[in-house]
């Protein structure tokens, strides 16, 4: 038989696989064998995978020719063609961009007298980083074990990095609460002499006593300048470092068993990104805390109309709680190119090129736009990005003051935290677009103006006012339908090269002539934004801009100011084919941001989002309340309820009349609901004894409708309490993925006999509601205490305290607390917890007590405790021998005196 022969004609489906047709022998097995493979493969795909396979794809069999690795090895080439069928050996991500070289100098960033160093260091690993959780019990504990343990035992481990001292605290983070290690986490991981700084690292870090973080990563939050009682806003949140922090920083200052009265409200657009988040800031256990999933420049405004409540006869509307959701601080932590995170993130040296940046910039303004409208008047807001390119940073802070004009300042906070090396903004700064340096929006090509904005420049000023009546005959319409440039013969040979790789920097053959005019210079005080730069403290790369809001005045609509180069003047007609949206109480235009539309298609909103023009009433013409005050617009207007794959489905295609409340649930996300069942309420109050203090109407939430079948019941704070509301209010257009601070847990006995209590306190609520706990709550001895943490189950004859084993077989079956006694608690004394009390959860059997701890947190624990006496052991044989020492000295002075 001759060989088996076919041929593969390959398509790519709608869903990114790759199949095609067999021909040519192929057996119907065969092809029954390969048509079961692609259905398995493309049968279940989610949003994300399917965004994922839409993206273009790197041909990783095909060696580019411009490759730094053909450029560092010569012969590589022709060693792979000799080798085509053995596999090329691994090789280190590069750490050579000649573009980003280029690009960077022409910015200058960094004088030239300090670029080797810059560059050198940008070519280390990043040192890792670490922040104690300054609201946690143990935290002064653990920052002492690092100031005289760690910093004494690691003194011996120093590297070549120049570094004194192998672990140290970051000079210019408050209360030495933010370490700097000399290591990087592989360092960490791979030296078997930093095994134990390493373990306690992990530990700490998975309890939430600490929190592992790059140093620059710190910075932002710092400048919010948060106190307990602010409404804070993180709008690009994921992973969740610096929505901990800003948790810390609210929850600090706070006593024992009460709540802060301020909030914080994190969103990310990306679902998976909020598992994480809520991963990350589960640590936290904070009851203060709402997780959203939105796009961050469309969160919604939560706004109820005073006209309603007047109507309803509420009274005084302060009354009602919040009618309109507005922050006092506002995170704005744009999504960025990266590039300040090249220590740490290696593969983006071969990855990096100018059109990254460009390409972020519009969303970027659009982010922080957003995020100024969210703010009330006297609010600040943090703008920051991990990245150094002026057009991710300086651009898009110059655009925001100039489409509030006035109504905004940008701070000078050069004074707070003086021992953070920081740099001023850049007043000028250029464009690279395909090998082009372009210094005025003046040099841009008509066709490349969806990707290049006035806003990108200095002085964000457009050229279409300049253009004269000869330049506007020299336009004719494109192909598309757009008018474009009439190309001289250089520049269609350009765009025809550079059209299959827009923002390719590997090589400059191809670009066309470098244009060379007057350099932009900007007038407004980008100076006081601040650059952090690696070599300067050993640190990643970051840039933060302070704001703070003066006034709601609107945003003016001016042709110098808007980002697509096109007219904002009165006589300009939005095309008809952009629709307008009734989204969060002010008018938003659809925008595609896909560079081949036409610029009138990729228009940036700046319609005032300060001012609700839903709520501008005139006569007859007032805005329409439904029946929760929800604004209502014109019945031609049409309403789409937004699902969470974006797919939309009309109150046409429903049948259903215009009910924007009874929307109230997204698809895939479970609604919050307020618990009210008081029969299992007085249960848990009457089983634990907890006192009637305690807040618990409305304060009580779970994510299931059904009473009877809740698993878990959470507990919110006031201020959350009071944004739920206004969400139902106004039709719940907050998509919550997760609220509050988990309290208690359905439970069931493995020994066939129910608690008279369905419901246990979790290890998460225990700390919140320890205060309030009169009944099932015992105290133990240190070694009883630290036996059931290493045991995990002790009968009640095995502890070392009889009386407590007695005490605790009279406890009822079911969840009971124990309390470490440190020497001040008796058995008959009521216990008094505050901030310093240890306690844990645990189960109360017919025959012992098992405790209801992860392992994790019992080893932590242990290393806590085991630290703590230790020092308290130290300081009293100090003071023992301190004593002795006294009283040796004076019966040598009365020594002295009798033989005088």
């Amino acid at each position: 038989m001759g060989a088996l022969k076919f041929i593969v004609y390959f398509s790519r489906s709608p869903n990114g696989l790759i199949v095609g047709s067999l021909r040519h022998f192929l057996v119907p097995s065969l092809i029954l064998a390969f048509t079961a493979v692609v259905e398995t493969m493309g049968g279940k795909r989610g949003r994300t995978q399917r965004k994922h396979f839409k993206q273009n794809k790197e041909n990783v069999w095909k060696r580019n020719r411009s490759s730094s690795d053909a450029n560092t090895n010569p012969d590589s080439s022709s060693t792979a063609s000799n080798n085509n069928n053995n596999h090329s050996p691994w090789e280190p991500f590069t750490t050579q961009n000649i573009d980003f070289d280029k690009y960077y100098k022409e910015q200058g960033i960094v004088s030239e007298d300090e670029w080797d160093e810059y560059l050198n260091v940008l070519h280390k690993p990043l040192p890792a980083a670490f922040r104690i959780n300054s609201s946690g019990q143990f935290f002064e504990d653990i920052r002492s074990q690092l100031e005289n343990d760690f910093m004494k035992n690691l003194a011996m481990e120093v590297t070549d990095d120049g570094e004194v001292d192998a672990i140290r605290p970051l000079p210019w983070y408050p209360g030495n609460l933010a370490w700097h290690s000399n290591y990087s986490r592989m360092q960490l991981r791979k030296n078997q002499t930093l095994a134990k700084f390493h373990e306690f690292l992990k530990q700490a870090n998975e309890i939430g006593n600490i929190t592992r973080q790059e140093a620059v990563s710190m910075v932002p939050p710092i400048f919010l300048d948060v106190r307990p009682d602010h409404f804070i806003l993180d709008m690009c949140a994921a992973p969740g470092s610096k929505t901990f922090q800003l948790l810390e920083m609210i929850h600090q200052s706070t006593d024992s068993g009460l709540l802060p009265a301020g909030m914080v409200i994190a969103n990310d657009v990306d679902v998976q990104r909020c598992n994480l988040l809520i991963h990350q800031t589960k640590r936290m256990c904070s009851a203060n805390l709402i997780v959203t999933n939105h796009e961050a420049q469309h969160f919604p405004s939560c706004h109820v109309k005073q006209k309603y409540l007047e109507k309803l006869g509420m009274g005084n509307v302060e009354d009602e709680g919040l009618t309109q959701l507005l922050f006092d601080r506002v995170l704005c932590d744009v999504p960025c190119s990266g590039d300040g995170t090249l220590r740490k993130a290696p593969d983006l040296w071969r990855k990096w090129n100018a059109g990254l940046g460009n390409g972020v910039h519009r969303l970027q303004v659009q982010i922080a736009m957003r995020g100024i409208a969210l703010l009330k008047v006297g609010g600040r807001m943090v703008y920051s990005t991990c990245s150094m390119n002026p057009v991710e940073n300086e651009a898009v802070v110059a655009e925001v003051l100039r489409s509030y004009q006035g109504s905004i300042e940008l701070l000078d906070v050069s004074t707070e935290l003086p021992e953070l090396v920081r740099r001023p903004g850049l007043k000028k700064w250029k464009i690279r677009d395909r090998g082009q340096w372009l210094a005025s929006y003046e040099n841009v090509l008509n066709y490349r103006r969806n990707a290049i904005l006035p806003s990108m420049f200095p002085s964000g000023t457009s050229c279409e006012s300049k253009m004269t009546e000869t330049d506007n005959q020299q336009e004719d319409l494109g192909p598309s339908g757009d008018t474009t440039e009439i190309e001289t013969a250089t520049d269609l040979g350009t765009r025809l090269q550079n059209q299959n790789s827009i923002d390719n920097e590997q090589t400059d053959n191809c670009a066309a002539p470098e244009i060379v005019t007057v350099e932009e210079n900007s007038c407004l005080p980008l100076e006081r934004c601040m650059r952090i730069l690696p070599h300067d403290q050993n640190t990643g790369a970051f840039f933060i801009a302070v704001f703070q809001k003066l006034s709601s005045a609107p945003v003016v609509l001016d042709d110098t100011s808007n980002l697509n180069g096109r007219s904002t003047h009165e006589d300009h007609k939005v095309p008809k084919n952009l629709s307008e949206k009734v989204v969060e109480g002010t008018i938003e235009l659809e925008i595609n941001s896909s560079e081949d539309a036409k610029p009138e298609q990729s228009l940036l909103d700046k319609v005032n989002p300060d001012d609700d023009v839903l709520n501008k009433e005139s006569g007859d013409d007032a805005s329409k309340l439904d029946s929760s005050g929800v604004v209502q617009e014109d019945d031609e207007l049409e309403v789409s309820e937004v699902h969470e794959d974006g797919d939309t489905v009309h109150e046409e295609e429903r049948g259903g009349s215009r009910k924007l409340p009874s929307q109230g649930k997204w698809r895939g996300v479970d609604p919050v609901v307020i618990f009210e069942d008081e029969a299992t309420i007085n249960g848990i109050k009457a089983f634990y004894g907890i006192n009637e203090s305690f807040p618990f109407k409305d304060h009580l939430v779970t994510r299931n409708n059904d009473a009877q079948h809740v698993k878990r019941i959470y507990y919110i704070s006031k201020s959350v309490q009071d944004v739920l509301k206004l969400n139902i209010r106004v039709g719940e257009r907050l998509k919550i993925t997760s609220v509050g601070l988990k309290i208690f847990e359905r439970q069931t006995s493995k020994e066939g006999t129910s608690s008279p209590c369905g419901y246990r306190i979790s290890s998460e609520g225990l700390p919140l509601l320890l205060p309030y706990i009169t009944k099932q709550i015992l105290c133990a001895s240190l070694a009883d205490f630290k036996h059931l943490l290493q045991y995990r189950s002790i009968k009640f004859a095995d502890f070392v305290d009889t009386k407590f084993g007695e005490k605790a077989s009279e406890l009822t079956l079911g969840c009971c607390v124990i309390v470490l006694n440190t020497g001040v608690q008796a058995f008959s004394d009521t216990i008094q917890a505050n901030a310093s009390t240890i306690a844990i959860g645990c189960w109360k059997g017919r025959t012992n007590i098992s405790v209801m701890v992860s392992s994790a947190d019992c080893e932590e624990l242990l290393e806590r405790l085991s630290v703590r006496f230790r020092s308290d052991k130290d300081g009293l044989e100090a003071k023992t021998k301190e004593a002795a020492t006294e009283v040796e000295d004076a019966e040598e002075t009365d020594k002295q005196a009798d033989a005088n």
